[in-house]
């Protein structure tokens, strides 16, 4: 479903979207769309103290680490033992 968002802007600024929609073979609805997805994806999905906090309890816990060349050959050497 689709649903008509109506936005005022002024004569000069319509002009700018215009042309930066045709700059990009986009129509002005296509353009206006794409700024509003990019907008939104830049707004922060929390607060910085939530994420610092979780941030930190993660750095206090401790797991097994390895090489990471020596990880993958262990993977694909367990890949090779289950197909046979």
């Amino acid at each position: 479903m689709s649903t008509r968002l109506q936005v005022v802007v002024d004569d000069a600024e319509l002009g700018a979207i215009r042309a930066a929609a045709q700059q990009r073979g986009m129509t002005v609805s296509e353009w206006v769309r794409e700024a509003l997805k990019d907008a939104r994806r830049r707004v922060s999905g929390g607060s910085s103290d939530r994420k610092l906090a979780a941030i930190r309890a993660a750095d206090r816990l401790a797991f097994p680490t390895a090489d990471i060349d020596d990880m993958v050959a262990e993977i694909e050497r367990g890949y090779g033992e289950a197909t046979e």
